[in-house]
């Protein structure tokens, strides 16, 4: 049963407290490997169930345009102190929605419409919001994207430099969403420096890591960070810019007013729970297991023949192409779902097949992770995903559907944050 249970949602909408339960369990019963998910603790679900989402706050502590914010101004506050604590920053902006809005206020507060931005393509593993042409970031400003080597499946810095000098940006994004490799923050920082221009380390993926010292930190290279508040940082859907002081003024007005009205409380004290959380000693350890494990599920799906991007990972994630397996990304995928491994299809770099029908999958350890597994059983996890595809190819959903049992077998032994056993 979900916890903390739900007796109040199943008197008064007994059909939405049913899905949501079902939920609960489907979450307990799969082996979760999307990178960008995690679990977060009952607390962070107690705090973002509460009452503060009956409140509104325009504005920032100590200016706020409606009244009633003797309580929210603290809890703000607490926010930001425990993000400046943490990542060791100037200035930690706690309201942007999501990831995506907060990489626009960094657009808005140094950009106008039309000029240059340099960040990686989005099918070399990049953001849609680094200048994607489908996305507001390529439409309203001029992208220019740099790629991964073939031969390394790495950034390839010797491109980044030349683009930039021909280009000269006003804004570069190092960072995300697809990317198994340590980001080189030093050498961003160096092209910018020597541009001119304002580098944004967009560490939505690996904030957790950081924050638990399992990946260099970009604090004192770049400019501006954006992260969201969930993945690898264990805490609500939500999201920070943190900065040096220098920028701190431009990124608050751009967040607010700029693109947003009042920022969701219960968001924010559910980010100051995970905060508190991720300056435990406990998720130091958490973040380098989930290193550990990436590591161990890497090099067991290698003995297994899968062809790794950039031949393996330095933090959470794997990117693997199928295209020697005889299959692609998505029906792999959807197979390994009825198996009970959850991940997602995903394009490869220089992929020949298109976006919504690509040659890779995209999977991590992070929600494993916080289960409990560890290196042990990473091998067992390769011959599962092994064997589903062997299925798959044969269409034999017995063996599927048995795999989905050994996976339950083996998460019945791992508690759940917020799932109980009934």
């Amino acid at each position: 049963m979900h916890v903390p249970p739900l007796p109040h949602l199943a008197a008064t909408d007994p059909e939405l407290a049913g899905l949501i339960e079902a939920e609960a369990q489907r979450q307990h019963d799969k082996l979760r490997m999307i990178p960008s998910e995690n679990y977060v603790s009952t607390a962070v679900l107690e705090a973002t169930g509460s009452v503060l989402t009956n409140k509104y706050s325009e504005g920032y502590a100590g200016k706020r345009y409606y009244e009633g914010q003797q309580l929210i101004d603290p809890i703000e506050t607490l926010t930001v102190e425990r993000a400046r604590s943490l990542f060791g920053v100037d200035h930690a902006n706690v309201q942007p929605y999501s990831g995506s809005p907060a990489n626009l206020a960094v657009y808005l507060a140094f950009l106008n419409p039309g000029d240059t931005l340099l960040g990686m393509a989005l099918a070399m593993g990049g953001h849609l919001t680094h200048g994607s042409p489908v996305s507001v970031s390529g439409r309203w400003f001029r992208p220019v994207g740099y790629s991964v080597r073939k031969d390394t499946g790495r950034v390839d810095f010797d491109e980044v430099r030349e683009l930039a000098r021909a280009e000269r940006p006003k804004v570069i994004f190092c960072g995300g969403t697809a990317i198994p490799r340590t980001i080189d923050f030093p050498a961003f920082a160096e092209i910018a420096r020597e541009v001119g221009a304002v580098l944004v380390a967009d560490i939505a993926h690996i904030a957790g890591l950081i924050a638990g010292g399992a990946h260099p930190s970009p604090v004192g290279y770049a400019d501006v960070i954006t992260t969201t508040t969930h993945k690898t940082l264990r805490g609500p859907r939500g999201a920070m810019i943190m900065s040096t002081e220098e920028h701190a003024k431009a990124l608050d007005k751009a967040v607010f007013p700029g693109l947003q009205g009042g920022p969701h409380n219960h968001t924010t004290a559910g980010i100051a729970v995970a905060l508190h959380e991720a300056a435990q000693p406990a998720f130091r350890d958490y973040a380098h297991q989930v290193v550990a494990n990436a590591r161990a599920l890497a090099a067991a799906l290698t003995e297994r023949g899968f062809d790794l991007v950039s031949g393996g990972t330095d933090n959470h994630l794997i990117l693997i192409d199928l295209a020697s397996k005889g299959i692609p990304g998505k029906p792999a995928a959807k197979a390994l779902d009825r198996a009970g491994i959850e991940l997602n299809f995903n394009a490869v770099p220089y992929d020949p097949r298109r976006p919504f029908d690509p040659s890779g999958i995209r999977l991590g350890t992070p929600a494993l992770t916080t289960r409990g597994l560890t290196e042990e059983q990473m091998p067992q996890v390769a011959a599962w995903m092994d064997d589903t595809i062997t299925a798959a190819l044969k269409d034999d959903e017995a063996a599927i559907s048995a795999i989905a049992g050994e996976v339950r077998d083996l998460l019945s032994g791992y508690p759940m944050p917020g799932f109980a056993a009934a």
